[in-house]
């Protein structure tokens, strides 16, 4: 079953449910995959590959905007968002931990053959492409660069 599909049954639950904070949630889901799927030289079905990139983003967007309101005191504001997140957090593949992502990242420093800072690109460039949507970019961005430096 396409994400989309699952995002359209379980907005329909949630307003039988009057679960008014999930179906926000499920709104932004629908609303970024539908913005995919119409965007200019985009096929007629998103990849599975998309829609882990979109959630991604909507994930990234939920977390700085949320950091935001902490920042200003505003936390009407921050839980929205920290609702939000944890609605679209449920549809991505489970995380890695910063331990895990250590581990594998070690094992790719190798296969690369990389030696210092210099060559974070090369090994960024492959972890970001094994890693999509099981860790964070910016994570993987530190833990490469405390592996090397």
């Amino acid at each position: 079953m396409s994400l989309t599909t699952q995002i359209d049954q379980d907005i329909k639950q949630a307003m039988l449910a009057k679960q008014a904070d999930r179906l926000r949630g499920l709104r932004a889901i629908k609303s970024a995959l539908l913005l995919a799927r119409t965007e200019k030289g985009a096929a007629e079905e998103v990849t599975p590959e998309a829609e882990t990139k979109v959630l991604q983003k909507l994930v990234k967007q939920r977390k700085e905007s949320a950091e935001i309101y902490k920042t200003q005191n505003r936390d009407d504001l921050y839980q929205v968002e920290m609702e939000e997140l944890e609605v679209i957090e449920a549809y991505l593949p489970k995380q890695m931990t910063h331990d895990e992502v250590e581990a594998y990242l070690k094992e790719v420093i190798a296969r690369v053959g990389a030696t210092s800072v210099k060559d974070m690109g090369k090994v960024m460039g492959a972890a970001n492409k094994e890693l999509a949507g099981k860790a964070d970019g910016r994570t993987i961005s530190e833990v490469v660069k405390q592996l090397l430096g």
